[in-house]
């Protein structure tokens, strides 16, 4: 029985399962139905996604994403996070790391307690007639700012904002954020593809910080840093908005090893 070596990292609480495919041998062999049994708590190895490090010519090494329902899915900016982390643990030894992601490449560093990974550039927010936000910061995102977002169902109310007529198609990333100081957030995130409610989303985490920044009239050419408290742990988003874009965008935060073992393709 063909069995491939696995790694476990988590982010905040957000995990995935990585595996080093620098041989580039598991192309053909996984598929939607294999990683979502990986990724299933009760018959796998548990987690919100699993990720493949591959050799890329032009970069130290690619990102290749998928949710934990086993289909493609856009950036994840926890597990850009925790695939630095790896690829140190590989051997793969930088200053700055270089890494082509699905949204493009990225720069990352390491950092005593965690990883610090460069978002990208963030040109259109839309402020919505419900006061929310929607903007893509490597995937899509609803943002809904809330009195307290230990109150709110994130599941019940995120899904019913997931399937509604505008995203069930193609589905969308929904925040339930709460301002909780002058530079302070706290986040609930539903997230599509695990069509549940995660204990921390990094690409949710640098939106919602995004649209706290427009939220609370933002001047051109003003650096901005939040300190976002997720249910499994706290990152930090700091930028810059030039008057047309937010730029410069770096998510911060914990990238930990849990633990390594095999698993079977087939039972």
């Amino acid at each position: 029985m063909k069995t491939v070596r696995f790694h476990k990292y988590e982010g905040a609480g957000n995990d995935f399962v990585l595996i080093d495919d620098r041989e580039n041998v598991l192309r053909e062999q996984l598929n939607q139905a294999v990683i979502a049994r990986w990724c299933d708590r009760h018959f796998g190895i548990g987690a919100d996604g699993l990720m493949l490090l591959r050799s890329h010519p032009d970069f130290d090494f690619e990102m290749v994403y998928y949710n934990s329902d086993g289909a493609p899915s856009t950036m994840c900016g926890n597990g850009g996070r925790c695939i630095v982390r790896f690829a140190r643990q590989l051997g793969i030894h930088r200053e700055e790391y270089h890494f082509l992601a699905v949204d493009g490449p990225h720069r990352a560093r390491l950092l005593p307690e965690g990883v610090s990974l460069e978002m990208q550039n963030v040109t259109t927010v839309e402020e919505l007639s419900s006061g929310a936000f929607q903007l893509d910061t490597g995937s899509p995102h609803y943002v809904s700012f809330v009195d307290s977002c230990g109150a709110i169902n994130v599941p019940e109310r995120g899904r019913a904002i997931r399937q509604s007529a505008p995203y069930a198609a193609e589905g969308i990333n929904v925040n339930f954020v709460e301002q909780s100081g002058a530079d302070e957030l706290s986040i609930g995130t539903y997230e599509r593809g695990v069509e549940d409610e995660t204990l921390a989303c990094g690409t949710g985490v640098t939106a919602a910080a995004i649209a706290a920044s427009i939220r609370t009239g933002i001047a051109p050419n003003t650096s901005f840093h939040w300190t976002v408290r997720a249910k499994g742990g706290q990152l930090a988003v700091r930028g810059h908005y030039d008057g047309r874009q937010f730029a410069d965008v770096w998510l911060e935060g914990p990238a930990t090893y849990v633990f390594s073992g095999e698993i079977a393709f087939a039972r």
